[in-house]
This record gives structure tokens, C-alpha cells and sequence, in this order.
């Protein structure tokens, strides 16, 4: 799949399959979303990968949108350590763009996936961060559901023009 029709034809997906995801695809996925744009190249990011039933029914008793979980063959929890982040704010974009590419290399591999936002909800993240048990200087950013879709969604153009403005707005 080319990239520009990975971009384009990239839908969230919720329903998923019971195949499981192999270990080696889970491992290019977090190459790719190592290989995102990070400031000043800090790549603050970490990634838990659960595949426990228990800790996706745990997430759902905190985040009202997060059932799917309970379906995928896994999950991946997407932080960023304050401590190796550029500066205040730039952990979070650095984790925007890690998930994104993760999204789109499990569009291009044919599995589905979507963005569970946690940040900058307060108590999802620490709901979040206490569940993992993760570190003081970890921010929980995303939570992607990941699995072969048991769905199909159609291409939708979003292209706005009136949205584009040059020189001046």
C-alpha cells in the first residue's frame, strides 16, 4: 500500500476478528512508531503492549470509550517520559505522532486499529497510570486497539477546500 493511500483510506476500526496478532507484526508497529518525528529527536515515548482480557476490562470501567478493547487482540498504551521530553508540551506531540504511525502501519500490515484518547483527561489518566502502575515521570498519552478488523469502512472524502488559506488567512 503507498503511503498517500494509507493516509487516505485509513478508518478507525472497532470490531475485530479473534485472530491474534503476532508478536513480529506487534514489533513493527512499535519500530514505526519509534521512527515518528520527535523534538529535538528526545523520542520521550514508551509503549506497553497488553494482550490481558482483565486489564481491557478494568480500562472500560474508567473510559466510557474504550469497549472496543475488550475485542482486539490487543492493546498498546502510548506515553511519554517528562523527564525526555524537549520541554513542557512537546511529550505530548512527540506521542501524537507515534500513534498516528502506528495507526497507519497497522492500516498498511491490514489490521485494524483506533485512537482511545486518555490525555488530557485528568482522571482517565490516572485511572490510566495507576492501573499500569507506571512511573511518576510517565505521562499516559493514547490507548490503541489493535486487531484484523471485523469491519469494513468506506472512503469518505475530507478534503475541505475552504479550510486551505494562503499568505494570510
Amino acid at each position: 500500500m503507498e503511503v498517500i493511500e494509507a493516509i487516505l483510506t485509513r478508518r478507525s476500526i472497532r470490531k475485530y476478528t479473534t485472530q491474534d496478532v503476532p508478536d513480529e507484526q506487534v514489533n513493527i508497529l512499535l519500530n514505526a512508531a519509534m521512527h515518528a518525528p520527535s523534538a529535538v529527536n528526545k523520542q520521550p515515548w514508551h509503549f506497553i503492549v497488553f494482550r490481558d482480557r482483565a486489564i481491557s476490562e478494568k480500562i472500560a470501567e474508567f473510559h466510557p470509550n474504550s469497549y472496543m478493547l475488550k475485542n482486539a487482540s490487543l492493546g498498546i498504551l502510548v506515553c511519554f517520559d517528562k523527564n525526555l521530553q524537549h520541554d513542557k508540551g512537546y511529550g505530548e506531540l512527540d506521542c501524537s505522532a507515534a500513534t498516528q504511525n502506528i495507526l497507519l502501519a497497522a492500516h498498511g500490515m491490514g489490521l485494524g486499529a483506533v485512537w482511545i484518547g486518555v490525555f488530557p483527561r485528568e482522571k482517565r489518566m490516572a485511572s490510566v497510570h495507576s492501573l499500569f502502575n507506571l512511573p511518576g515521570n510517565i505521562v499516559p498519552f493514547s490507548l490503541i486497539a489493535l486487531g484484523y478488523p471485523d469491519e469494513k469502512k468506506h472512503f469518505t472524502g475530507r478534503f475541505r477546500e475552504e479550510r486551505i488559506h494562503y499568505e494570510t488567512w
